[in-house]
C-alpha cells in the first residue's frame, strides 16, 4: 500500500516517522512525506496517490492536522486517514473528530505493519480487533488494547533518514544531527507523559529499553558516511540511566566515532564518574531539568523528587568535568506566581549554564498535572486552547497582569539568567505589552548561544545566513 506522512514543518529529524518508514518500506509498502512548510501537501497527495495519509499529532497542532485531512480527504475520495502520536495515545476521544478513520495509541511499528496488511487483505472490516488501534463503527467506538512494547530495539531498521533530507535540504545539509539510543523514562514527573504511558502499558513489557552501543554506533557512523555531520544531539529523555551502557559507550564512541555530542541528564544522577564518562566519550554540552526553583513546588506539584543542593552539585560537578550545561524550565505552573519564577531565574543564575530554556506551562491531557489543572478549574477553556508551542501564552486561570508577566519573563529569561543584573529591568517590563522587539532579542540570544556554546560546529557565512534564516523562522 502506499502511505503519505504529512509534516507540517521540519525542525529536526521526527524519529517515530523515520523509523516507521523504515519498517513500512521494510513490509513491503511504499511512502512519501509531505511537509506543508515547503509546498501544498495536497499537491503531493495528487501526484502520489496513497492509500493511507498519516499524522503525528501533538497536543496543540490537532486542530491544524484534522483541518487539513478533510482537505485532503475531499481531494481523494477513498483516503483512510490514521493518526497517531502523544494527543491521540492521550486523548483517544479524537477518533470520534470528522474524517479520522483510524488512531494509534502507543508504539506504532507493528501496529503500522498490521493495519496496513489487514486494509490490503480485506479492507476496514479486517483490522477493526488490531491491537493499538482504535476505529469509529456504525456510531460506536472500537478500542483496542496495546501489544507489548518491542523489546528489542536493535531488531529496527535504522531511521529513514532519506525520507526527511530529500525533502527539507536545509535539515540535511545540517552538520547537526539528532538520534535516539532508547525509548521511555522510568520517572513519574507530573507534567510529562511517561507516567501516563505507563499505565497503558501496564504489565506489557519495561518502560525503559535501550539500543546496543554497537547498534547505535553503526547508525552515527552510517549517517558521517552519507550526509554532513560534525555534531551529534542524542534526544533521549535521560541518556544516562544504565551506568554499564554509559561505561561500555565511552570505551567505543570516542574509538569508533570520536564526534562531539550532546545528551540529556538528570541532576539527582549525575555523578564525578558519570560526568567523567561523559567526557570520555567526547561528550561536549548535557541538559539538565531545573523546573522551579523552589523546592516544594518541583517536588510536591511536579514530583521531581531532587532537593535544589542536588541540583546545585550536580550543575558544580559538571563545570568542573569541563561540559557545557544547559537547563529546561517551565513558568506559569498552576497555583504559582510570577514571584515563584523569578526565584526560578535564580536558582538558574546560581547553575551558570550555557543556556537556560524556560518554557510556559501547557497542560497536556492524562498527564497528571494537566488533569490536576483542569479538575482544580486552573484551565480557561479546552486541551484545544493549547498552543503548538510552550513560549507564547498561558491558558490558565491567570489574570491579564499575570499572563502578560509570564509572555515577558520567558522572553527574557535566558537573557537574566546570563546577567542577572538585568533582572530589575526585567521585572519592570513585565508591565509592558509583549512585541516584535522582545521576541527578537530572545531569538538572537538563544540562537547565539545554542550555536557557540551548545552544538558548536564551524559554518560559513552562507551556512551562517541559511542556518538563522531556517531558525528564525521555525516555532521553537
Amino acid at each position: 500500500m502506499r502511505v503519505l506522512f504529512v509534516e507540517q514543518q521540519i525542525d529536526y529529524e521526527p524519529q517515530g516517522i523515520m523509523v516507521l518508514s523504515s519498517v513500512l518500506k521494510a513490509a513491503g509498502h511504499e511512502v512519501e512525506l509531505a511537509v506543508a512548510a515547503h509546498g501544498d501537501p495536497l499537491a503531493v497527495a495528487r501526484g502520489f496517490r496513497p492509500d493511507v495519509a498519516a499524522f503525528s499529532v501533538i497536543t496543540g497542532s490537532q486542530r491544524y492536522y484534522l483541518g487539513l485531512n478533510r482537505r485532503l480527504k475531499a481531494e481523494l475520495p477513498g483516503l483512510f486517514s490514521v493518526f497517531g502520536g502523544p494527543h491521540p495515545t492521550f486523548f483517544p476521544e479524537m477518533v470520534r473528530e470528522e474524517g479520522v478513520d483510524g488512531l494509534c495509541r502507543g508504539e506504532g511499528e507493528e501496529a503500522f505493519v498490521a493495519l496496513l496488511d489487514g486494509l490490503a487483505e480485506g479492507g476496514r472490516e479486517a483490522v477493526l480487533d488490531l491491537a493499538n488501534w482504535s476505529f469509529r463503527q456504525d456510531g460506536q467506538v472500537i478500542g483496542n488494547p496495546v501489544r507489548p512494547y518491542l523489546e528489542d530495539l536493535d531488531a529496527l531498521p535504522f531511521p529513514d533518514r532519506a525520507l526527511v533530507y530529500e525533502r527539507d535540504p536545509v535539515t540535511a545539509r545540517s552538520k547537526i544531527k539528532h538520534f535516539l539510543a532508547g525509548r521511555g523514562c522510568p520517572y513519574n514527573c507530573t507534567y510529562c507523559f511517561n507516567h501516563a504511558l505507563s499505565e497503558l502499558y501496564r504489565g506489557k513489557g519495561r518502560r525503559f529499553r535501550l539500543r546496543s552501543v554497537q547498534n547505535v554506533i553503526d547508525e552515527v557512523r552510517w549517517v558521517r558516511d552519507h550526509y554532513p555531520l560534525e555534531f551529534v544531539v542524542f534526544v533521549d529523555d535521560t541518556f544516562v540511566l544504565s551506568p554499564d551502557w554509559l561505561a561500555e559507550f565511552a570505551a567505543e564512541y570516542p574509538r569508533q566515532v570520536g564526534l562531539p555530542f550532546f545528551c540529556n541528564t538528570r541532576a539527582n544522577l549525575v555523578t564525578g564518574e558519570q560526568v567523567r564518562l561523559l567526557k570520555e566519550a567526547g561528550c561536549h554540552s548535557v541538559s539538565m531539568g531545573v523546573e522551579a526553583g523552589s523546592d516544594r513546588i518541583r517536588n510536591e506539584l511536579l514530583k521531581r523528587n531532587m532537593s535544589k543542593e542536588q541540583i546545585l552539585e550536580a550543575a558544580r560537578l559538571i563545570h568542573e568535568g569541563g561540559l557545557r550545561l544547559t537547563t529546561t524550565n517551565m513558568i506559569g505552573l498552576p497555583s504559582t506566581t510570577l514571584e515563584d519564577d523569578f526565584e526560578t531565574l535564580d536558582l538558574n543564575a546560581r547553575l551558570r549554564p550555557a543556556y537556560a530554556h524556560a518554557f510556559i506551562f501547557q497542560p497536556y491531557p492524562r498527564t497528571e498535572l494537566g488533569e490536576f489543572t483542569r479538575e482544580q478549574g486552573w484551565m480557561v477553556g479546552t486541551f484545544d486552547d493549547i498552543g503548538e508551542v510552550a513560549w507564547d501564552h498561558s491558558v490558565l486561570n491567570f489574570d491579564d497582569d499575570h499572563k502578560r508577566g509570564l509572555s515577558i519573563l520567558q522572553r527574557f529569561f535566558a537573557l537574566g539568567v546570563e546577567w542577572p543584573r538585568l533582572v530589575p529591568l526585567i521585572r519592570r517590563l513585565t508591565r509592558a505589552r509583549d512585541n516584535r522587539l522582545f521576541w527578537l532579542l530572545n531569538k538572537a540570544w538563544k540562537g547565539w548561544a545554542i550555536k557557540n556554546r551548545v552544538h558548536p560546529v564551524k559554518l560559513s557565512l552562507g551556512e551562517v545566513v541559511q542556518a538563522a534564516w531556517h531558525f528564525m523562522r521555525i516555532k521553537s
